[in-house]
C-alpha cells in the first residue's frame, strides 16, 4: 500500500471510530506494524491534521475536520465507471441524470492522464432488456418512500387481471431487467411486490403512512425475502 493511501486510511479509520483507538488497534486494522502507525500519526500531526492523543492512551480525530479532495485508485475508478453505466439499465431517468452528474464531477477533478479511464472506459455495459415504466415515475416512488406518502396505483398482474390499490411504498428492488416496488398494500392488508412495468397509472397522495420509526421497513425485511426473478410476483 502506498504511504499516501495508508495515511488516508488512518484518517478515515479515526474519523469513523466511536472511541479513541490505540496504535495497536490501528496497526491491526491496517495490517501494518505499531511503529509504522506511530510514524504515520506523527506525520499527520506535523501536517496539521487535528489528531489528539498519545501512545498507550489512544488517538482521536477532532470533530469537524474535513479531508481535502482525495484521489481514486484505478480499481475505484473502474468501479465508478461501471456502476454509473449500470444505472442506465434501471430505466430510471432521474437516477440516470444524477449518475451522469456524479461522473462529470469526478471527471472534472481527475488529472488529465486519468480522465479517459472514466470518460471513455475500455468497458461496456449492455443496455439490458428492462421495459421502461409508463404508468409510474420512479422518482415519485423514491419521494413517496422518503416522505412516507401513500400512493394509489392501477395495476395489471401477469395474468392480465386489473386492480386498484393504495400502497405504502417502503423500498425499491432493482433487478437486472425488472424493478419492484415493495409496499404495504391496504387491499391485501399485507406486504406485496409490484413490478413497475405493470403499473398502469399512479398518483402520489398527500396522506402519509406510519413508518413506526423505521420498523415498517424492518417488518418487510423480516416477513419475506424479496422474490427471486424470473418467477411470479405476488401482488
Amino acid at each position: 500500500m502506498r504511504r499516501a493511501d495508508r495515511l488516508f486510511d488512518v484518517i478515515q479509520t479515526l474519523r469513523t471510530a466511536r472511541s479513541p483507538m490505540t496504535a495497536a488497534q490501528l496497526a491491526a486494522r491496517l495490517e501494518v506494524t505499531v511503529r509504522t502507525i506511530y510514524r504515520d500519526i506523527a506525520a499527520l500531526q506535523a501536517s496539521r491534521v487535528p489528531i489528539e492523543g498519545a501512545a498507550g492512551i489512544g488517538y482521536v480525530l477532532r470533530r469537524g475536520f474535513e479531508l481535502p479532495p482525495v484521489m481514486f485508485t484505478p480499481g475505484e475508478l473502474d468501479a465508478i465507471s461501471v456502476g454509473v453505466r449500470m444505472v442506465q439499465r434501471l430505466r430510471d431517468p432521474t437516477l440516470d441524470i444524477a449518475a451522469e452528474s456524479v461522473l462529470s464531477k469526478i471527471t472534472a477533478i481527475l488529472p488529465d492522464q486519468l480522465r479517459p479511464r472514466v470518460a471513455n472506459p475500455a468497458m461496456f455495459v449492455s443496455a439490458g432488456d428492462a421495459a421502461r415504466p409508463r404508468g409510474i415515475s420512479l422518482a415519485d416512488v423514491r419521494l413517496a418512500i422518503h416522505d412516507s406518502r401513500k400512493m394509489r396505483i392501477a395495476y395489471r398482474n401477469g395474468a392480465g387481471d386489473s386492480s386498484k390499490r393504495t400502497i405504502w411504498p417502503v423500498a425499491l428492488a432493482y433487478y437486472v431487467d425488472v424493478t419492484l416496488i415493495a409496499a404495504w398494500c391496504e387491499l391485501r392488508a399485507d406486504f406485496r411486490h409490484f413490478r413497475v412495468d405493470r403499473v398502469v397509472s399512479s398518483t402520489m397522495l398527500e396522506e402519509q403512512f406510519p413508518t413506526e420509526g423505521g420498523r415498517l421497513l424492518e417488518r418487510w425485511r423480516a416477513s419475506q425475502a424479496v422474490p427471486e426473478l424470473p418467477g411470479p410476483v405476488r401482488a
